[in-house]
């Protein structure tokens, strides 16, 4: 880069360069100061050379344009883009992004692949974060683990670069073929227009490398890939211990040399998210996030009254009896299971739930002063008016609200909601229970469930958490009723 492009120089009177962190064939990344905002970013800076082209400020500009787009968890932020004009005339042009802090997945995949239940979670986000490129009709054209950065809250997508709109001629100008030859779909070599199908192929490239060490036809150039392709030796997942059937059929089924063959990304994602739920209940609350709400208050006890601990139900295994997911008063909500029902007392009815909801937990009827008093706050107590909660009991809608908004917020920490969509869930959620009469309740409860749905179907919540989120709305028309 020119000398003119150094830490300290201020571009759009807005962004502070601090110091260069990446760079690549066209570009350079610094860190950067939005003065504006008061906050870190990333600003990646176009060469100058190619700068000076308007058809590479074009491209630069139309990868901020397509990535802007997408408000997804796992996919790099796109805040801005500018150009800046040096009094020698040189032009400076930049895309700003979020700053990510982890590691590619390209340099972990160096120490070898990945353990198959991690390469199975790091490709369902993959793939859901290309299922939301896809609805907006952006083909990402370059999805590689050099793309992919494994970051606290999961895999990010990054570098829309040579993105384009579905439907749009495959090939620069010259005739050339852009993408990494090993990720590069068959047909794009032949200049097939651009499709969801293309991309789902490198998914299964990036998944069968995350699950293997190597991609299924290793290759640098377009005539290596041309001549491992005509081999037309099939790639097989049969070394991977442990492996679930359906990972190594859905990766295959991408890898298909037909496109019309190939799954939708959204359905990769879906097939991958279901190995990773568990179907034991019980060790479903041991891989799940949690959230600890406020405690519920309880009826009052004579003063030489003593707590007695819940019974556990007969015939339940010694195991359960003893797991301590109840204390002081204080429900902890997993996101992988609403409740447990081995911990109901003998005489407790049990709630009424929709065929769909999860294990129950009940809370605890000891005291507050029994056990170690909470001191983590939780979320916003229910009701939401004023004045005193009234005493938990089995079936209460304060506790199914309580445990819808635990989920809520777990899915929030574990970044499978997006941020302003937990909020409208929320708001919802604070309707329906506030609703008075059947007919108001009802169709309170319809409407959160059909945001749940609709938000599912853009990629704003995961699969696994819109599932668990509709059980607990399911559970909650059930105890209004």
């Amino acid at each position: 880069m020119k000398a003119t492009l150094h830490a300290g120089r201020l571009l759009a009177r807005r962004y502070r360069l601090v110091d260069q962190i990446g760079a690549g064939g066209m570009s350079v990344i610094w860190r950067a100061r939005d003065e504006v905002l008061d906050r870190v970013v990333a600003v990646k800076v176009l060469a100058p050379s190619l700068a000076a082209d308007a058809r590479f400020r074009d491209m630069v500009r139309e990868e901020a344009r397509s990535a802007a787009q997408l408000v997804h968890p796992h996919v790099t932020a796109v805040h801005d883009y500018g150009e800046t004009v040096a009094p020698d005339g040189s032009i400076t042009s930049f895309v700003v992004m979020e700053l990510l802090s982890g590691e590619e997945l390209e340099h972990r995949l160096t120490e070898g692949p990945l353990p198959w239940p991690q390469a199975v979670e790091t490709g369902a986000q993959v793939a859901e974060a290309v299922a939301a490129a896809h609805r907006l009709g952006i083909v990402h054209r370059d999805v590689t683990p050099s793309n992919v950065m494994m970051t606290r809250v999961g895999a990010k997508v990054l570098d829309f670069g040579i993105a384009t709109r579905v439907g749009a001629p495959d090939e620069d100008e010259d005739g050339g073929t852009f993408g990494t030859p090993a990720y590069v779909a068959p047909e794009r070599l032949d200049g097939a227009p651009a499709q969801p199908a293309t991309d789902v192929y490198s998914l299964g490239v990036l998944l069968f490398e995350t699950l293997t060490g190597q991609p299924p036809y290793p290759a640098d150039t377009w005539e290596e890939l041309s001549a491992a392709l005509a081999e037309d030796a099939a790639p097989t997942l049969d070394g991977v211990p442990g492996l679930p059937a359906p990972v190594a059929e859905i990766c295959l089924r991408c890898l298909a040399r037909d496109p019309r063959r190939r799954p939708t990304a959204h359905q990769v994602a879906a097939v991958l998210r279901d190995q990773l739920l568990p179907a034991d209940p019980q060790a479903a609350t041991m891989l799940a996030p949690t959230v600890t709400l406020p405690a519920l208050p309880a009826p009052a006890r004579p003063a030489a009254e003593p707590a007695a601990p819940a019974p556990a139900p007969a015939g339940a295994p010694p195991h359960r009896r003893a797991l301590p997911l109840v204390a002081a008063g204080v429900v902890v909500v997993t996101a992988a299971a609403l409740l447990v029902p081995t911990l109901l007392p003998d005489d407790a009815a049990p709630p009424r739930v929709s065929p769909t909801a999860g294990p129950v937990v009940v809370p605890s009827t000891a005291p507050p002063g029994s056990g170690t008093p909470a001191t983590t706050p939780g979320p916003t107590r229910w009701p939401p008016e004023t004045g005193a909660p009234r005493p938990p009991a089995a079936g209460d809608p304060i506790e199914a609200a309580q445990r819808m908004d635990g989920l809520i917020e777990a899915g929030l920490a574990a970044g499978q909601i997006r941020t302003d969509v937990g909020v409208d869930l929320r708001n919802l959620l604070r309707n329906a229970t506030a609703a008075t009469g059947d007919g108001a309740q009802t169709d309170a409860v319809d409407r959160l469930r059909g945001k749940i749905a609709d938000r599912r179907r853009e990629g704003s919540i995961s699969p696994g958490y819109a599932r668990q989120l509709d059980a607990a709305a399911a559970e909650l028309a059930a105890v209004r009723t």
